[in-house]
């Protein structure tokens, strides 16, 4: 791990800018920040210690975490971001482990303007796939190239990854990290995103419950 201001590993993707500790309501963490040397995106690594002060080593608990500006800062109930973050960063403050926090992946890379043309085209009756794939757009086109940068900056080779996706642990091991594991992150069911993880689960192979009731948690 590197611990310097601002330094790069020959052939990361990623650029280590700084480390921090900071205060937060889920507790003390560290906070890591990076640059992508391919998009240019600022990332953070935020790592919290095992209850005997311990950093996260590899079989560490991952969560990998993209960018949301319409539920993380506004609260949309249209996806269950915020509370997959606020769970994540709970467990990882009591537990130890990394979230990976990737900016610049909104709406699954599309950006926020995009998104929010393919809400409205949701509103017409487009799931979310199809209605991104009505504006011309992928499914999903983010890349985590950087986030198997930060966690190789970080030491750490081998986790058990924080996610329902299995394309995420898919695209983390095609660039060298090895998942031991998913540990399912089943939070924030709402009326208003059963269609969202309906699709999530039927079109894009995400392991979640046959039956999502609102309030289920796994």
């Amino acid at each position: 791990m590197t611990d310097a201001l601002t330094s790069a590993t020959p052939g990361s993707p990623v650029q280590f800018e700084v480390a921090t500790t900071v205060p937060t309501t889920h507790g003390t963490v560290e906070m890591r920040a990076y640059r992508d040397l391919v998009t240019g995106a600022e990332h953070v690594a935020v790592i919290g210690s095992t209850p005997d002060g311990a950093a996260p080593a590899d079989g560490a608990l991952v969560r990998v975490h993209s960018e949301c500006l319409t539920g993380e800062a506004f609260g949309s109930l249209k996806c269950e971001c915020r509370p997959q973050l606020d769970a994540a960063l709970d467990t990882i403050a009591a537990e130890g482990g990394v979230v990976v926090y990737l900016r610049g992946q909104e709406g699954r890379g599309i950006g926020l303007v995009n998104k929010l043309k393919a809400y409205r085209l949701q509103e017409d009756g487009l799931d979310t796939l199809d209605a991104n794939l009505a504006l011309g757009l992928p499914a999903d086109s983010r890349d985590y190239g950087g986030a198997a940068g930060i966690l190789n900056d970080l030491g750490i080779t081998r986790v058990r990854l924080l996610s329902n996706n299995p394309e995420k642990r898919k695209q983390l091991e095609e660039h060298g990290i090895v998942v031991d594991e998913l540990v399912p992150l089943v939070v924030g069911v709402a009326p208003q995103n059963a269609g969202y993880l309906d699709t999530k689960r039927d079109r894009m192979g995400h392991t979640l419950p046959a039956h999502l009731e609102p309030g289920t948690t796994v």
